[in-house]
């Protein structure tokens, strides 16, 4: 298999990527689940390691084929990672769904699990690239900053990872409750949650006198999603 389902389908892309637990809520259209990709600025990436299982928080990337990774060439779980299974999760929490028992508690999200074999990219050009895509995934202001020095790039690892088995997994709505609790007197309902970005402030030690970037300068006031950028392929 070379690439996600393109249609909206309820057939996952590997058994080991089937939503087993709250099977409707599952997504394996391509579209849904690069649209939550693209929406995320962190991925939580966790391999087997000879101490046991690691996770870390890391930015990310992507193109039509590949999630993009990168780290320290020194990074334990990069390092660990290359060749190896890896698994990346990106999740957006929406909301607090407060039911009328705790027992139904819930949450209102996006998220997705992508699944493989971590390459870890040598051919410099190609590093560089996906470097660009990390970036800009975050926000489009490559070009606004100095390029890396061949240095940096010898201490940097980047990992792609296929993106071929990948679901995604959304909640939306209001609590579900027993019936026998809907006409008690207990309070039900959400509390949205977004994450907003402020206004850019210059470094203590910016010397030069240049203004903000106008990428940075736009995201002010935006939220994740509304702050994203059409996909660069």
């Amino acid at each position: 298999m070379d690439d996600l389902p393109t249609q909206n389908t309820h057939m996952p892309p590997s058994a080991r990527t089937r939503v087993r637990r709250g099977r409707e809520r599952a997504r394996y259209n391509r579209a849904e689940v690069l649209e939550i990709l693209d929406a995320g600025v962190i991925a939580h990436v966790g391999v087997a390691t000879p101490d046991g299982p690691l996770v870390l928080p890391m930015a990310y990337g992507r193109d039509d084929k590949m999630l993009y990774l990168h780290g320290a060439i020194a990074n334990h779980i990069l390092g660990s990672g290359e060749g190896q299974e890896i698994c990346a999760t990106v999740t957006h929490l929406d909301g607090l769904v407060m039911a009328r028992s705790p027992f139904h508690n819930s949450m209102n999200y996006r998220s997705v699990v992508v699944r493989g074999r971590g390459r870890r990219i040598r051919d410099d050009r190609r590093k560089l690239e996906a470097l660009r895509l990390i970036t800009d995934h975050v926000v489009a202001h490559w070009d606004d900053v100095r390029p890396p020095l061949q240095s940096e790039l010898r201490k940097t690892l980047v990992l792609e990872l296929p993106l071929v088995e990948a679901s995604a997994k959304v909640r939306t709505g209001d609590p579900i409750d027993d019936p026998e609790d809907i006409e008690g007197p207990w309070w039900a309902g959400t509390v949205p949650i977004t994450t907003r970005f402020g206004r850019a402030t210059p470094s203590a030690d910016l010397e030069s006198g240049s203004s903000v970037p106008a990428p940075l300068r736009a995201l002010t006031d935006l939220t994740l999603d509304e702050r994203r950028q059409p996909h660069r392929r």
